[in-house]
């Protein structure tokens, strides 16, 4: 890892290949949970670019019993 890094569990924010990656699910998976959040309390976008809110994402993943 390059110094001006910051490792994925200190990020914000995650890319969908990483939000994919840190939390086990694939990315179609992903991007179904985060299209069901109208109030996009789990994502943000960034021009086209939707990005995970990671400790939003891990709180909403612990409250959950089962993921359809």
């Amino acid at each position: 890892m390059a110094e001006d890094q910051c490792p994925v569990w200190q990020k914000y924010l995650l890319t969908i290949s990483e939000a994919s990656s840190y939390f086990g699910i694939g990315e179609h998976k992903l991007r179904e949970i985060l299209d069901r959040d109208m109030e996009r309390k789990y994502s943000a976008w960034n021009g086209r670019r939707q990005l995970v809110k990671r400790k939003r994402f891990e709180e909403y993943l612990d409250g959950c019993g089962r993921i359809d």
